[in-house]
């Protein structure tokens, strides 16, 4: 599941692993297609039993779509959780079975109608590391250009818009996008691209 090359020169270890709790019991609270919600009692080190909150999400996929002429196609999506609309990268569950890049290149076509000439995979995230096991693959679509209507859910309101690298960077720099499945992988993508 990790991305990151454990070992290679320069990059620090992680910490040395703690011993994982005892599960003493584990009870499935809600479940629907989309999520579940799953009660774990645990026995902590120091003797002590406390009950864990668990929220059960499929692994998803988030894209950083480069169109030919260098600019970053983002897309604008009303979230009902919050009420708002802001600027996403294409995102969304993976299917059972179904390979990251694969749900990367299908959730690129849904949302925006584009399809990539080349994939390259950036560092993965929990972005839900206290309550989830939950865990996003991330990538870089290079080369994208359109090959079709997108296909939307009906419960998806979506606008696209190409933005130059520049315009990337002042979005990120004055806090404007706040949903970490774009910000992390744009941060990322620029960060390699500056290496180059």
């Amino acid at each position: 599941m990790t991305d990151s090359p454990e070992g290679a020169p320069g990059i620090p270890d992680d910490p040395p692993p703690f011993p994982a709790f005892e599960v003493l019991g584990s009870e499935q609270v809600y479940s629907s297609p989309w999520c579940g919600l799953r009660r774990d009692r645990v026995r902590l080190p120091s003797g002590g039993e406390i009950e864990h909150h668990l929220f059960e999400l499929p692994e998803a996929v988030t894209v950083v779509p480069l169109l030919e002429d260098g600019r970053v196609l983002l897309i604008g999506q009303y979230r009902y959780s919050h009420g708002r609309t802001h600027w996403e990268l294409p995102a969304g569950r993976l299917a059972a079975g179904e390979a990251p890049q694969d749900g990367a290149a299908r959730e690129l076509r849904e949302e925006t109608g584009h399809a990539a000439a080349r994939w390259e995979g950036l560092p993965g995230f929990f972005p839900l590391n206290g309550i989830s096991a939950h865990y996003a693959h991330a990538f870089v679509a290079h080369g994208c250009r359109e090959v079709g209507a997108p296909e939307r859910e009906p419960s998806e309101q979506i606008l696209t818009r190409a933005f130059a690298r520049s315009e990337i960077e002042a979005l990120l720099d004055s806090g404007r996008l706040q949903d970490a499945f774009a910000a992390l992988p744009l941060l990322h993508w620029l960060r390699r691209a500056d290496l180059g």
